[in-house]
């Protein structure tokens, strides 16, 4: 039986994006991502850890990309869909407003509600919980602990 992710005191329905990386999908509050730009190779720096891909350019920022596979034990591979999510950065550090996350194709809305299953699957590392969203299982991301990571690296 399928436990509801949802609390009962939350509205009725939310706006989330499901957002394609090259070995899952992360579903994210609508609110958390600030733009989708094109992915254009970001400037690199020499021994940083395989998750950290580089700083890109943003709005006159230069902001920290990163591979939420290899930051989770996976892989980063950039291919010919890569696009850039631009993250409101949400670990409250005053300097630190928004982090680029690499994503394979184009982030799709859907509306979630306390009908939301939970999915029984081992989660990775910065991974939350599971979800089934139809015939998509979905990964809720800890987006904290992601900016966490880069900050004990010494990157933020």
């Amino acid at each position: 039986m399928s436990q509801s992710v949802v609390s009962q005191d939350t509205p009725s329905s939310l706006t989330g994006l499901l957002v394609p990386l090259a070995d899952r999908t992360l579903l994210l509050p609508n609110v958390a991502v600030a733009e989708l730009v094109p992915y254009r190779a970001p400037r690199t720096a020499e021994g940083a850890p395989s998750w950290f891909l580089g700083q890109v350019a943003w709005r006159d920022l230069s902001l920290p990309l990163l591979s939420f596979e290899a930051a989770s034990n996976g892989v980063a591979a950039p291919d010919s869909g890569a696009r850039v999510a631009i993250l409101n950065a949400l670990g409250g550090r005053e300097h630190v407003k928004f982090i680029a996350l690499l994503v394979q194709g184009i982030p799709r809305s859907i509306k979630v509600d306390a009908s939301l299953a939970r999915s029984d699957v081992a989660l990775a590392p910065l991974e939350l919980d599971a979800v089934n969203l139809g015939d998509v299982q979905a990964r809720i991301p800890d987006l904290i602990a992601l900016e966490q990571k880069l900050a004990d690296a010494g990157l933020v």
